[in-house]
Order: structure tokens, then sequence, then C-alpha cells
């Protein structure tokens, strides 16, 4: 039985060095990837700049278009009083044609 579990850890052993050993070509890949991944956050991070400045831009532009809209607004007349005219207009001598 003592030979078994001999047998056994040995084995164990064998399988983990092996393991070890194949580990070490891996940290330079992690490492490859690392910096591709920096160089990728650092893509992004820059185009976010960018559009952060033009979103800044655009709201200006919406606030302009909204502040002429609302002065156009302001300098029209109600119709409500010409409408009712006109259709009290309509009902005394469009009628009796």
């Amino acid at each position: 039985m003592k030979k078994l579990w001999k047998v056994l850890l040995g084995i164990g052993a064998i399988i983990v060095g092996i393991l070890a050993m194949s580990s070490k070509g891996s940290k330079k890949q992690f490492k490859k990837d690392v910096k591709e991944n920096k160089k990728k956050v650092k893509d992004v991070q820059s185009n976010t700049k960018k559009l952060k400045k033009e979103k800044t831009v655009i709201k200006e532009k919406i606030t302009k278009t909204d502040t002429k809209i609302n002065k156009t607004k302001s300098k029209i007349k109600n119709t409500k009083s010409a409408k009712k005219t006109i259709s009290n207009f309509k009902k005394k001598y469009k009628s009796k044609k």
C-alpha cells in the first residue's frame, strides 16, 4: 500500500513539473497581451476625449437653436380668436347661399 502511494505521488510530481515547465512560455505571451491591451485602452481613451469635445460642441449648438426657437415662438401671435371669427363669418354668410 505504501508503494502504491509513493508511485502516485511520483506521477503527480512529474505532472506538476511538466506544467511548471510549460508555464514559462505563457508568461511571455501574457506580457505581450498586456501591452496590446494597454495600447487598446489608450486608443479608446483618446477616442472618448474626442467624442466628449464633440458632445460639448453639439450641446452648445442645441442650446443656441433652442433659444432661437423660443424667440420666434414668442413673436408669433395666437390665432385662436382669428379662427373663431372666421368660423362665425362662415356660419353667418356662407351657409345662406
